[in-house]
């Protein structure tokens, strides 16, 4: 099997694992936000970008107006084109938003702009070395490598259920590394080796 095909698999069996665990934890992204606080909290002045959970995606909604009420600017992600890294566009909790591609809700094109510098970013798995698996459109690699790539401090934050940790997440040379793992049990630091949790 190919890397491709290793990665379509796990995604299959992670959106059935995710679908029960989303109907039997509705209070997680209440929970994973008071870990993310606890442990991590958000830099003084740092933007931030989150997203805005579809169908049974972990709710980061928790988090990001968190972070409004502590006064950080709040992007949400739009796709501009195929193969390219996302935009973020200025959000707050009682914004207009439109339609997106993929039937993605995002604010309006009109939006400010926004440059996160920290990113939470959804995550169908996880493994102990801080990889996370997407929707295999290769955008939040893409986005984080650019922005890493002008802000070497750019912290990449998955959020996550518990259940959906697996062994290993399948990776290629572009697959980013993220920094925090954050799930409604806890949150760790990913080790800079890569071989398992900080803590």
């Amino acid at each position: 099997m190919t890397l491709r095909d290793d990665k379509a698999a796990l995604r299959a069996e992670c959106l059935e694992r995710r679908k029960a665990l989303h109907a039997a934890l509705p209070q997680a992204g209440e929970r994973a936000r008071d870990r993310f606080l606890d442990a991590i909290g958000f830099p003084e002045g740092a933007p931030v970008a989150a997203y805005l959970p579809v169908r049974d995606e972990f709710d980061v909604l928790p988090l990001a107006e968190a972070a409004h009420l502590l006064g950080h600017v709040v992007g949400m992600p739009a796709v501009t084109a195929k193969a390219e890294p996302l935009a973020f566009r200025e959000w707050t909790p009682d914004c207009r938003l439109v339609e997106g591609a993929l039937d993605i809700p995002t604010p309006p094109p009109g939006a400010r702009p926004v440059t996160p510098e920290l990113l939470l970013a959804p995550t169908m798995a996880f493994d102990g070395d801080g990889y996370r698996l997407g929707y295999g459109g290769g955008f939040y690699d893409r986005t984080l490598a650019g922005l890493r790539e002008r802000n070497p401090r750019t912290v990449a934050v998955g959020v996550c259920f518990a259940g959906l940790e697996v062994d290993r997440v399948p990776r290629g040379e572009h697959d980013a590394r993220l920094d925090w793992i954050v799930t409604e049990r806890g949150a760790w630091k990913v080790r800079a080796s890569g071989t398992g949790r900080g803590r």
